[in-house]
């Protein structure tokens, strides 16, 4: 990874140690200092500052801002681990299991609060459209954690319901993240509405991958559980072209899995995984990754800035892409 980026990692790292560092009572803000902690990629805040820079702005202008898209992440991280379950984030406990359900709901609200105190520290005549953008995002976020929930209790979920679903939880996050760094740079219009299409593209992408890696990956390096989808019955992409491939006695027993009460985890496991495999669905997975990764690629080689001044986001890209965590 280049200079710049790693300057603007630790340019983010530090600003993100000093958030509710002191507030208390430390029983609220414990778990908030807990989760922002434990790292993870601190992709979003990075493209908020990759993008006020390919325009021209100082990125300390897109600091704040940055901030407020990392931290609402995070809490949208916190209630989503609640509604699901999960013991691990980031190869770490998840807050609700380290302390309990009332902490992670009560402590993801103030980091929803907290982060709308950053967001308002940016130039007064830009703050609307930031206001406007961020506050669609966070709607939209919560629109697609209700579909995920939705889908739960489905067999009939479609691929072009679940691209939508993902698009609303994670992909607009990323767009809405580079948008607002062009906004700050006070970037064209048009452009500012590519880079958050490139941004809708590459999260479609990147969730298509954590899919993939949630069956594929390695569990030290991924950080989470290998199959937490799986036993949750999760609609992912794999799942739905799973049903929709198998044959009758495939889906049968794929079906008996997924309704089945209490059953042995690793076995469920193993049996999905070996049935994705027979299906050739990692394939399926991948060609559908890269087909919203090159429709990125187009989308940022048709912004009106320098090649050279697009490098970093393309390099972040093929990082991205090609991760194993």
């Amino acid at each position: 990874m280049n200079h710049k980026i790693s300057l603007f990692e630790k340019k983010i790292g530090d600003a993100i140690g000093e958030v509710v560092l002191r507030e208390k009572p430390e029983s609220l803000f414990d778990p908030v200092r807990y989760i922002l902690s434990i790292g993870g990629k601190r992709l979003r805040p990075l493209l908020t500052l990759l993008a006020a820079d390919m325009f021209g702005a100082d990125p300390e202008v897109a600091v704040e801002p940055a901030l407020a898209v990392e931290i609402f992440h995070n809490f949208s991280l916190l209630h989503d681990d609640l509604m699901d379950q999960a013991d691990m984030r980031r190869g770490m406990p998840t807050v609700h299991r380290k302390w309990n359900a009332n902490s992670a709901i009560l402590s993801g609200d103030a980091m929803m609060i907290e982060s709308y105190r950053h967001l308002v520290n940016v130039p007064p005549h830009l703050l609307p459209q930031v206001l406007h953008i961020f506050s669609n995002m966070a709607m939209d976020i919560c629109k697609g954690q209700q579909y995920d929930m939705d889908f739960e209790s489905r067999l009939n979920v479609n691929e072009e319901e679940y691209l939508e679903m993902i698009r609303l939880k994670t992909a607009v996050l990323l767009g809405s993240a580079l948008k607002i760094g062009a906004i700050l740079a006070e970037a064209p219009p048009a452009d500012a509405d590519l880079l958050y299409r490139y941004g809708v593209h590459i999260g479609i992408a990147f969730q298509l991958k954590d899919d993939l890696l949630d069956v594929y990956g390695d569990p030290i390096t991924f950080g989470k559980k290998i199959g937490g989808d799986i036993l949750a019955n999760k609609k992912t992409y794999l799942l739905i072209k799973a049903l929709q491939n198998a044959d009758e006695t495939q889906r049968a027993a794929l079906e008996q899995w997924i309704v089945a009460v209490n059953p042995d985890p690793l076995e469920k496991i193993a049996f999905v995984k070996n049935l994705y495999d027979q299906l050739n669905l990692k394939q399926l997975a991948e060609n559908l990754i890269e087909k919203y990764y090159l429709a990125s690629l187009d989308l940022l080689s048709s912004l009106k800035v320098a090649d050279d001044r697009k490098m970093d986001l393309l390099r972040l890209s093929e990082k991205l892409m090609y991760r194993e965590k």
